[in-house]
């Protein structure tokens, strides 16, 4: 029987076990939509594309499965590019679809034309444009196994029209047959040998882990390790999560804005084990005085990042949880380490801290926002001083519970994710923590979250500035606070024009029960906290200086 190219879409998705998809219709995807009509596959239309493209971001994270997000051509596949950035420098898998102009009207500048396949080529794993038909299948099964398979990242499928609505038989494509692909999951024998021997050599190792054990499902050997060894772990941005913020072994987030003890540890320590790290410059910091004294090991399942930015010394090219699992089993479990009673002293001397002067401080909002979910809360965040304070004040105990734009940085990222993680886990509680200055870039996902009885939360520490850039004008630009003072809406009023709840918070002691009050509502709440203007986020690395050289 034969079937459009669109119904050959739909059916591929449903094969790949796809079971929903954010999206914005338009004129040359009407075809594909047609199908979605009666399609087994929920459907969330956002109100921008962007918004399309971080909640499958978000789905993604949350879950563990691919997102999927669809637009029509032009704009509507251009407003998807910055989503599809942030995909791929944080490892997500995705798969973006979007709908062309008809293969004869290519290369000529036709209506709503754009060489998308062109502008993603550098932001994708592979992207691919369907000139026939008969190559649907085929190329969503390819899709999703690159999106998937090794390390993750975004995928775009490029569909003229023509395509959509031609006409050819359906048939399983089977297994993907790609030559030129290759996964190494097996790390090196003598490189696993080497590393067990430079572990049991060591007397101040360091763990610093990334966003490679979250996707990789590597937490329980991580932990395993640490505990064996009586290792101290510190966690990048993106590893928040993949090892207990509570756990005795736990020295929190490392680099720029990480605590003082997990950048002294790295510092001194004497073998530093990276895994599914990027080494990027935000926890580096002076390269060239990056763990000066250490031994560098590297776990990634993508050989081009060994050795990127820092050398390394003991290469391991593989599965993350794979490679945990060889190494663990050739290990004797360490007795007692006095370099993890360092590293506790460190802690008593130097935890967070802010001064009270009785204003709201951020600090303590995330404080309560902690006590009030338990810590069992699924949390998104923009990008800026909220971002820090959140990484910093609430504590992660679970994998995928903590959504953030970390390598692109991308401001409006959070809510839109935050609705992604809500439909991957409707009976979680899901909180945006947000500032004035990002929710303002996709606030009109409010209707998406309204229309859609998505109950996030969104809790703004509204400061009225954009909070980091206005920090680094204080600290390097003599306090000229050029262009970065925003004169903001009332966020309440905007909820409630929206058909959500708003909730303003005007003293300290209203910050519990108004939390209290979101939690307990069935509808998506916006919470305007008022914070103190000009709170700076400590500690702070500044630039071009080791990173245990700290401001705060």
């Amino acid at each position: 029987m034969q079937k459009t190219g669109a119904q050959i879409l739909v059916e591929s998705l449903l094969a790949e076990g796809v079971d929903t998809i954010f999206g914005y219709p338009g004129g040359v995807v009407l075809p594909i939509y047609d199908v979605l009509y009666d399609a087994d596959i929920r459907h969330i239309l956002t109100r921008h594309e962007q918004g399309a493209a971080h909640a499958a971001d978000g789905y993604a994270r949350a879950s563990g499965k691919p997102g999927v997000c669809l637009a029509t051509s032009g704009p509507g596949a251009t407003n998807l590019v910055t989503g599809i950035a942030n995909a791929y420098m944080d490892s997500v898998p995705m798969v973006a679809i979007t709908g062309q102009v008809p293969t004869s009207l290519l290369g000529k500048d036709s209506f709503q034309e754009a060489d998308i396949t062109g502008i993603t080529l550098p932001i994708t794993k592979h992207n691919f444009i369907v000139k026939d038909v008969n190559d649907v299948a085929r190329t969503v099964r390819e899709a999703f196994y690159i999106a998937t398979s090794g390390r993750p990242g975004p995928v775009l499928i490029d569909m003229p029209k023509d395509v959509s609505v031609g006409m050819a038989e359906y048939t399983d494509p089977g297994p993907v047959q790609l030559p030129g692909y290759k996964i190494n999951n097996e790390p090196d024998p003598e490189q696993v040998a080497r590393a067990v021997r430079a572990i049991e050599e060591s007397e101040r190792p360091v763990i610093y882990a990334g966003g490679g054990v979250v996707s990789g499902g590597a937490h329980g050997e991580l932990l395993e390790l640490a505990e064996m060894l009586l290792m101290p772990v510190a966690t990048t941005l993106m590893g928040l999560g993949g090892f207990p913020g509570n756990h005795p072994l736990s020295v929190g987030m490392l680099g720029m804005h990480g605590s003082k003890y997990a950048n002294y540890a790295i510092n001194e320590c004497d073998l530093l084990i990276g895994v599914g790290v990027r080494f990027d410059d935000r926890v580096t910091s002076k390269l060239e005085e990056f763990a000066p004294g250490a031994v560098i090991m590297h776990i990634d399942i993508d050989p081009a990042e060994i050795g990127k930015n820092v050398g390394v010394d003991i290469p391991l090219v593989g599965d993350v949880r794979l490679t945990l699992r060889k190494i663990i089993e050739r290990l004797r479990p360490r007795l007692a380490s006095q370099w993890r009673d360092k590293i506790g002293v460190w802690k008593k001397e130097h935890p967070f801290e802010f001064v009270e002067n009785g204003r709201i401080k951020p600090q303590e909002v995330i404080q309560e926002i902690f006590n009030v979910t338990k810590g069992n809360a699924r949390i998104t965040t923009e990008v800026g001083q909220h971002q820090m304070w959140a990484a910093q004040y609430y504590t992660f105990t679970r994998p995928r519970t903590f959504m953030s734009s970390g390598g692109l940085g991308t401001m409006g990222f959070g809510f839109p994710a935050a609705i992604g993680v809500q439909v991957a886990c409707p009976d979680e509680t899901v909180i945006d923590i947000a500032g004035d200055g990002s929710i303002q870039m996709n606030i009109q996902e409010l209707a998406t979250a309204v229309h859609y009885n998505l109950p996030v939360k969104i809790a703004i520490m509204n400061n009225g500035f954009l909070g980091m850039v206005r920090q680094w004008q204080e600290l390097f630009y003599n306090r000229r606070y050029s262009y970065t003072e925003l004169d903001n809406p009332d966020f309440v009023k905007l909820a409630e024009a929206y058909g959500a709840v708003g909730i303003r918070v005007s003293k300290k002691s209203e910050v519990r029960p108004a939390l209290e009050e979101a939690m307990a509502s069935a509808k998506p709440v916006v919470l305007d906290f008022p914070i103190e203007r000009e709170e700076n986020v400590y500690p702070m690395v500044p630039p071009g200086e080791p990173i245990h050289k700290m401001l705060g």
